[in-house]
């Protein structure tokens, strides 16, 4: 079935956005020692290894709490349209983001990082639920996977950016081009119309239906369970993704350094290994639609559940304390945990599915928003473990454990193999 220009239009729209979103967490990622460096004396602290583990845990971790204040945008966007909320989105994550670029310290990049998070956890949100509803259901499960493939590809032009720009011009100008995403804008607001779906039950709900009363739907008799556990799936993802993947570019840093890499070979060497990451991700997404559609949506996140499990326990618990060629079997490592990483595109096409019109984006929104307060707890715990043991690998490692909960607490969530997405 062809896809209309409207379909068209919005998932490119959305893939973009998600793409530059991509970019703008990886950017920090692989920036983080020379931005450390640069305003930890500007803030009166000294650049010791024991202060860049903890501050840069502290910074990821008001990162996440933004993010985590992104449930907002969902009732938003289920009583005002998933177009018009997603132009505020991009708007607030390019602002702030771009405002790194002018921090002076490293409270005002907090700051800075915390409403760039916000705007990022509501992009991811709004993306799916418009491709879910717009898309038709012959195609909607490929729709989910490959907007989400968009993430990855923004990883490639964080590297890119770092690797060039970065390394010419330092990282406030990475900062600076991080702000682009708001050029979307233009192309959202005047080319992409609201999926039918919502328009209709929009106009038959009337007013009704309110913010107020599709947030606190989640919480009914019909959604409450499922609720709960998506949100503690998500947690379980989360903290995969902030505790190992973004743990990536510092771990390669370290271990080319180990290898008599320069400085300067040591940090391309790190934005090429986002790429070698990125790629396996990219991957895993597109190997989900056969999976989700044979196996179900449980089992394929089980599966990726299991490859990140031993993926971070062995690459950070063992290969990356080999006393010789530690950084050979690290990289390729790497590119496992990355196909593992696709297991975030599983909840793109799977919240949708589970939840009613009207609820729709709440339910997204707080699911994919709600463990990050959690998850920014554990990032602090990595980076006081980091700090005390004065490494990266043990701590990172033992965040592995995390992916045997979310297996456990797999037989309780909703399958929604072979249903049609909810009017």
């Amino acid at each position: 079935m062809p896809l209309t220009r409207n379909q068209r239009r919005g998932f490119w729209a959305a893939w973009g956005g998600w793409a530059l979103d991509g970019m703008d967490s990886f950017i920090y990622a692989l920036v983080l020692v020379p931005v450390l460096r640069d305003l930890l004396p500007r803030s009166g602290l000294a650049a010791t290894a024991a202060h860049l583990g903890y501050y840069g845990s502290a910074l990821f971790a008001t990162f996440l709490m933004g993010w985590g204040c992104a449930f907002l945008w969902g009732p938003l966007a289920d009583r005002f349209g998933r177009v018009r909320t997603l132009v505020l989105t991009i708007l607030c994550y390019s602002v702030f983001t771009f405002l790194g670029c002018a921090a002076a310290n490293i409270w005002q990049l907090a700051i800075f990082r915390f409403f760039a998070g916000a705007g990022i956890g509501g992009e991811w949100t709004l993306g799916g639920v418009f491709v879910a509803e717009e898309w038709p259901e012959s195609r909607r499960v490929q729709g989910a996977a490959w907007m989400h493939t968009g993430y990855y590809a923004g990883a490639f032009l964080a590297a890119l950016v770092n690797s060039t720009i970065g390394a010419r011009y330092g990282w406030r100008a990475v900062f600076a081009v991080g702000g682009t995403p708001a050029l979307l804008v233009a192309l959202i607001r005047y080319g992409v119309a609201e999926p039918k779906r919502w328009q209709q039950r929009a106009a038959a709900m009337g007013r009704t239906w309110s913010a107020r009363a599709a947030f606190l739907a989640l919480f009914s008799a019909e959604y409450r369970r499922r609720t709960v556990v998506n949100a503690a799936l998500l947690f379980v993802s989360m903290v995969g993704l902030w505790a190992g993947s973004v743990y990536v570019p510092s771990s390669v840093t370290e271990l080319a350094g180990r290898a008599g890499y320069t400085a300067q070979a040591a940090a391309r060497l790190a934005s090429y290994a986002t790429m070698l990451l990125s790629t396996g991700t990219i991957g895993g997404c597109l190997l989900l639609p056969f999976l989700a559609v044979r196996l179900g949506r449980r089992a394929s996140l089980a599966l990726y559940f299991v490859l990140m499990f031993l993926c971070i326990a062995v690459g950070f618990g063992y290969l990356f304390y080999l006393p010789s060629g530690a950084l050979e079997w690290f990289l390729p490592c790497l590119f496992l945990l990355g196909i593992g990483g696709a297991n975030f595109a599983v909840y793109t096409l799977w919240l949708p599915e589970q939840y009613r019109t009207e609820c729709r984006g709440s339910a997204f929104a707080f699911a994919t928003s709600a463990g990050r307060f959690l998850a920014a707890g554990i990032t602090f715990l990595v980076g006081g473990g980091i700090a005390a043991m004065h490494t990266i690998g043990t701590p990172v490692a033992l965040t592995s454990v995390a992916f045997l909960v979310g297996l456990a607490l797999l037989p309780w969530a909703e399958e929604t193999k072979g249903k049609e997405l909810p009017a």
